[in-house]
């Protein structure tokens, strides 16, 4: 299997995951957020953040996924390396309120790495082309400029 293949069927297992995880937070709050790995249940009306992150994770994954049907596979790599960083941010929220670390390590954490090492075949796949792209421009005869008659 091509390196392009794996990326492609890595990122979209990615905007597959997080789509469904997004919409379960929107849909289920309550039911989802212990899944998230933090102790416990905001008070007050702090379950409105969480429909928030769904919302986030919705629109992290249709980014991903307009760059993947269009076929920006370069602007993909970065956006995953870039999007890694919410994964990040979440395992750092859920350690930091004294949420489970194996979620926050097995979950975001993982799901975070995993984003980063797509981001980075990506960025592999796409040097090729792009070296190619900048060779064959660097070698292609300049066109003279049209001369006034």
């Amino acid at each position: 299997m091509s390196l392009k293949k794996i990326n492609t069927v890595l990122t979209a297992a990615f905007v597959l995951f997080i789509l469904w995880f997004g919409m379960e937070f929107i849909l289920s709050p309550e039911t989802t957020a212990p899944t998230f790995g933090l102790p416990s249940w905001p008070s007050g009306d702090g379950g409105g953040f969480l429909i928030i992150k769904g919302i986030r994770d919705v629109v992290l994954a249709l980014v991903l996924g307009v760059l993947l049907v269009t076929g920006h596979r370069r602007a993909l790599g970065w956006v995953l390396l870039v999007e890694a960083l919410a994964a990040y941010g979440d395992m750092t929220t859920v350690l930091a309120h004294h949420g489970s670390v194996a979620t926050a390590l097995g979950v975001h954490g993982l799901t975070a790495t995993l984003m980063v090492v797509n981001g980075l075949l990506i960025m592999r796949e796409t040097r090729k082309t792009t070296a190619a792209t900048t060779a064959a421009t660097a070698t292609a005869p300049a066109t003279p400029a049209p001369q006034p008659a």
